[in-house]
């Protein structure tokens, strides 16, 4: 074996050392952009954030069946005071409910579980209003009892809400009707103002021919 082959093999026996720092700097290939994800409830403020499971009644199957494991939320508008139920599952964050809270909807303690409440809802959580029947089941009972008290009163102060803007609404039609009222009365009495002074051109016409009538009947001057 020629000392070549000697020095090369060494080369490759041996063991291969820590990987040396050159100081060169490698740009990306692709440079992704900071992107901002909305999540619809940037105008909105969380009344109340538990922990939960949700199942719906499947009427088909007659039988429970679960929606997803998350969080349940009550969101109010800020500016229309509206307030929506909405749950999300936790790890793929998918909508698992999202309805708003009426003043006719009412919530219950599901029979035999004080951890578990029902109640029914015109959902949108799959892009479609649908009738459910939702059952919640929390951790404790402590959280079930304040998801129902805090259901109920929001419900009971949407109502409140709603007879608020019905008498604000009724309120406004009378005024309109009122006013409509004053102008009708109004306009009669124009047109009849309109209805006597009509006869006075008639009256300067017949100065103008009275007056014509006398220049006929004078002398005509002599030549």
């Amino acid at each position: 074996m020629s000392n070549t082959e000697a020095e090369h093999r060494e080369e490759e026996e041996a063991p291969a050392g820590e990987d040396e720092d050159t100081g060169a700097q490698v740009a990306p290939i692709v440079r992704l952009e900071e992107v901002a994800v909305s999540t619809g409830e940037e105008n909105e403020d969380a009344i109340l954030d538990l922990k939960s499971k949700l199942y719906r009644f499947d009427k088909d199957g007659n039988q429970w069946k679960e929606r997803g494991a998350g969080t349940v939320k009550f969101l109010k508008h800020k500016e229309t005071g509206k307030v929506r139920l909405l749950m999300r599952q936790s790890k793929t964050l998918k909508i698992c409910a999202n309805h708003l809270i009426l003043p006719s909807m009412s919530v219950q303690e599901h029979s035999g579980n004080e951890k578990s409440c029902v109640w029914h809802a015109r959902d949108f959580a799959d892009g479609e209003l649908k009738d459910e029947l939702f059952c919640i089941r929390f951790p404790s009972i402590e959280n079930c009892k304040s998801f129902m008290e805090t259901f109920q009163e929001i419900a009971e102060s949407q109502s409140k809400a709603e007879n608020a803007e019905a008498s604000d609404t009724a309120g406004l039609l009378q005024k309109l009707s009122v006013e409509g009222k004053e102008g009708e009365e109004k306009k009669p009495e124009k047109e009849s103002e309109e209805k006597t002074a009509e006869p006075e051109p008639a009256s300067a016409e017949k100065k103008n021919d009275t007056e014509s009538e006398k220049k006929d009947e004078e002398p005509s001057p002599s030549s």
